[in-house]
């Protein structure tokens, strides 16, 4: 009887624990913020359009990933649209779809739980239209670009109505900067620090590495357009190729490919585009990546050669000073010069760019698509979630 009485009160003493720690556990959960489910990013290009770079491949891997772990994403773009796992809507035109992005996304997209304006210089101004979440993914501020593409009133108007844009119509949304440069950016601009969040680029794990070239090969690789400055990279090569010899391939297409053939001379090799397993041997068998580019958000190129071992000579520029580290995974120059020196220092010592290579893949490695995914996913959700506070909600009105 005793027994009895004991077995019983274990029992009954065993079943109200598992009753209280189920009972915490779903209070536990149920504090936990609910992740965005409906996600549409709004942005220029996809990555299928032949003008797609750095921006349009970091979203595609967000997309992709948000996709993989159950989010249902849209990616509403302008141009040319390929199928992907997620949802792809073109809303016109390279230029037009900015006046048509309203319109297409109630008729085509229709409600979501967070929208993802992709800043790439010209806003789509999306508070103004959109009462829903709303985050801005920000990869560079144009500052300096506006002047060095249109005449200088259009180049003033658009400098201000993008910094307006950041600043003011998304007055309360969190900002999403790729490097702390860009935060830097943003916080000079006069966003409140505690708006900017950091998501860093990624890169694929590169797999079996191809052995470097036995003679120099020297590598640039991006859209050639004039921010890049693959002119200025031709006028060095003319002062390095006697010193070190060797060939300068340069990979990209785009409106400059013209004139930067014209003046190219001997050694110099352009492929345009090429196939991703050519861009793995390219980045694996280079000894130096060459980044002459006057402006960047992070450089992902920069990651990408880094993870095949292959350190980088930039500019001292933000952007490049997130994604090399002076001096240990690649060297950064303050002007000309300096840069044609340190290409010939690093390409006449093997040990140093072995050093320099082996620091740059270590590095990389903490940088991988899916670290990007998961934080990105914590920003959105906390977007998400400040939305759905009454104190933030009132803040926006």
């Amino acid at each position: 009887m005793a027994t009895h009485t004991g077995t019983t009160g274990t029992t009954s003493t065993t079943s109200t624990t598992s009753t209280t720690s189920s009972s915490a556990a779903r209070a536990w959960r149920s504090t936990e913020p609910e992740p965005p489910r409906r996600i549409v990013f709004l942005a220029r290009r996809d990555l299928g359009n032949p003008a797609a770079g750095g921006s349009e491949l970091l979203v595609d891997r967000i997309a992709d990933g948000l996709t993989a772990q159950g989010h249902q994403v849209t990616l509403l773009c302008g141009g040319p649209a390929a199928y992907r796992d997620y949802r792809v809507v073109s809303a016109g035109g390279d230029a037009d779809h900015f006046l048509r992005a309203r319109r297409a996304f109630a008729r085509q997209v229709g409600d979501c739980d967070l929208l993802v304006e992709v800043s790439n210089g010209m806003p789509y101004l999306a508070p103004l239209w959109h009462r829903g979440p709303t985050v801005c993914l920000v990869n560079h501020v144009h500052t300096d670009l506006w002047g060095m593409r249109y005449p200088a009133p259009a180049a003033r108007l658009g400098r201000r109505l993008e910094h307006w844009a950041l600043a003011s119509n998304h007055r309360s949304n969190l900002k999403i900067a790729v490097s702390g440069s860009t935060a830097e950016a943003l916080a000079g601009l006069g966003v409140p620090r505690d708006e900017i969040r950091i998501v860093y680029n990624g890169v694929e794990d590169p797999g079996p590495l191809v052995p470097k070239a036995p003679e120099p090969l020297f590598l640039a690789m991006g859209r050639l357009v004039e921010y890049k400055r693959i002119d200025l990279l031709l006028r060095l090569w003319e002062r390095v190729r006697p010193v070190t010899g060797g060939r300068l391939v340069i990979v990209g297409d785009g409106p400059e490919r013209a004139r930067l053939e014209a003046m190219a001379g001997p050694g110099v090799v352009f492929t345009g585009h090429v196939s991703e397993a050519e861009k793995h041997r390219l980045l694996c068998q280079a000894w130096l990546l060459l980044h002459p580019s006057m402006v960047e958000g992070w450089g992902l190129v920069v990651t990408e050669a880094a993870a095949r071992g292959t350190p980088a000579v930039g500019f001292d520029i933000p952007g490049l000073r997130d994604s090399v580290e002076d001096g240990r995974t690649g060297l950064l120059a303050r002007g000309e010069s300096s840069f044609a020196a340190h290409w010939c220092s690093v390409a006449l010592s093997a040990q140093r760019r072995e050093a320099l290579g082996r620091a740059a893949e270590l590095r990389a490695r903490r940088f991988r698509w899916a670290n990007t995914v998961r934080s990105f996913r914590a920003v959105a959700t906390e977007a998400y979630a400040r939305a759905a506070t009454p104190a933030l909600s009132r803040k926006r009105g």
